[in-house]
């Protein structure tokens, strides 16, 4: 009996060193399920009304471009017209002396010659011969000195007529810089008030709205498509045409920077110009200027290198390449890019090589 009670303690032990002695499995702790991620404070149409103004702000940002590079234009001519002028001023007042000089020779001639010129002179000689070529001589000298008075007053006139040129081109210089400052000041404004809509945004819903960005576009070009806008516009471009297209489409991936004409960076326009100007013509450079100056022609007769003016203000330009698409440098934030013909408001087409 003490026997079997000493196995089962023996027994009993055995069990539970091997228990203790056996290893532990480790237990994974339980993950807790993911909370959440907390929702967009912006609906759908919240951030399609916060892409209606970001791109309004763009827009106006892009008019107020325009008149900024405009001025910079007519900066440029007016300098060139008052450093033309300051020269014409100078050589006015050298004419000026020289005709003074020659004046001055005449009259101290006549001193010389007791008050009366070399032809009164001779016109008192007994001599016939001497005094028909002392006559002759008289009506000569005296069309000689009317002819230097009348030089004189006129190069004296010219002089104070290039005086208020240049006096008025300096007010237009001094009125276009101010145009240009307050420009450039709207411009800053609107991309400002564009950006700090935009830094609101979290990073999942700039991603949003750069998609609907691309929707509307995508819905505008597909309805402009369907209307049979460019049903038969299959020309091809001119000479000009097609290097105006190979040097647009160069800069694709280049920044838009507004008032910039390249190398490495362009606004809309800048672009347009540049790319006409390596195809030898000099075109405006704002938009404005290109839908105003250039000739226009139907939508149906375009061809690559013609140039669509979007907006009823006529804000934004890009050059036509085929095929129902654009290259243009659409605004602050974005790079020269293709994008449909139609994913904007059309105003109109014009052609630099018309």
């Amino acid at each position: 009996m003490n026997r079997r009670h000493c196995a089962t303690a023996a027994i009993t032990l055995v069990c539970a060193l091997a228990l203790l002695t056996a290893p532990v499995q480790a237990m994974a702790a339980p993950v807790p399920d993911p909370a959440p991620s907390a929702p967009s404070p912006y609906s759908t149409t919240d951030l399609e009304k916060v892409r209606e103004q970001i791109e309004t702000l763009y827009r106006k940002a892009g008019a107020a471009t325009d008149a900024y590079n405009l001025a910079e234009v007519q900066t440029k001519k007016q300098s060139g017209e008052i450093v033309k002028l300051a020269k014409a001023i100078v050589d006015g007042q050298a004419r000026i002396e020289a005709l003074k000089d020659r004046a001055g020779a005449q009259a101290r001639e006549q001193y010389r010659n007791g008050g009366l010129p070399p032809g009164a002179q001779l016109a008192l000689s007994d001599d016939p011969k001497l005094f028909l070529d002392g006559i002759n001589q008289l009506r000569q000298s005296q069309q000689a000195s009317k002819s230097l008075l009348t030089e004189l007053n006129q190069t004296q006139e010219d002089l104070r007529t290039y005086t208020q040129d240049a006096s008025a081109n300096w007010e237009k210089l001094e009125d276009t810089r101010v145009e240009q400052a307050k420009a450039k000041k709207k411009i800053n404004a609107q991309i400002k008030a564009a950006e700090k809509l935009e830094s609101r945004l979290e990073k999942k819903e700039r991603d949003r709205l750069l998609q609907l960005e691309q929707d509307a576009a995508d819905r505008a070009q597909t309805a402009w498509l369907s209307s049979g806008a460019i049903t038969g516009v299959d020309s091809a471009a001119s000479g000009a045409g097609a290097v105006a297209v190979a040097f647009a489409t160069a800069q694709i991936g280049k920044p838009y920077v507004w008032g910039a004409e390249g190398p490495g960076s362009y606004d809309c326009s800048g672009l347009t110009s540049q790319a006409w100007l390596a195809a030898k013509r000099t075109i405006p450079r704002t938009s404005q200027e290109q839908w105003r100056l250039l000739p226009r022609i139907d939508i149906k007769d375009m061809r690559p290198g013609d140039l669509i003016i979007y907006h009823a203000d006529a804000s934004h330009v890009g050059m036509y390449v085929g095929d129902g698409a654009i290259v243009h440098s659409p605004r602050p934030g974005r790079n020269v890019t293709l994008a449909g013909a139609g994913s904007m408001k059309i105003l109109g087409v014009v052609r630099p090589d018309k």
